[in-house]
């Protein structure tokens, strides 16, 4: 199969990893779909950009859950004058790698955000914008601690 090539996603946790926030809020998929490494580091700076510059760094904890493990394949074929002499089209057609990518069921978690209870807004809109880079529509699940509900 030759090699897999490198994730392109660089981390997996940002922001304070050693705080307990109170709120929970994670970024489920609705449909089965097959989201590239591209894709999931995307969204995760478009999420993390937002959440440092208006939560602030010690106020979040951003949480990469799915990991792109399926290797993708491409059959390249030739183009130009003279492509039908040089190549054997789709025979033998086993394709070289291109990418990873990771495959998520239905309401599987793609990022979770942990932030304090005044930062739920800001959060929500980061993991939306995160949702705009990926292939399928998503839904944020919030969650609360024990001591916040009342």
């Amino acid at each position: 199969m030759g090699g897999v090539p490198a994730s392109r996603i660089s981390q997996f946790d940002m922001g304070n990893l050693q705080s307990d926030f109170q709120v929970t809020l994670t970024l489920k998929v609705k449909n089965r779909v097959q989201v590239r490494h591209t894709a999931i580091e995307a969204g995760r700076i478009a999420a993390n950009k937002l959440l440092s510059g208006e939560a602030g760094v010690a106020n979040y904890h951003l949480k990469v859950r799915a990991y792109p493990h399926v290797v993708l394949r491409e059959n390249k074929l030739a183009t130009g004058a003279g492509a039908d002499r040089v190549s054997s089209g789709m025979r033998r057609a086993f394709g070289k790698t291109v990418g990873t990518a990771a495959r998520l069921e239905r309401n599987q978690a793609i990022y979770t955000v942990y932030v304090p209870a005044d930062k739920v807004t800001v959060a929500k809109t980061a993991l939306w914008k995160a949702a705009m880079k990926l292939p399928s529509p998503c839904y944020v699940d919030v969650e609360c601690g024990q001591e916040f509900v009342k």
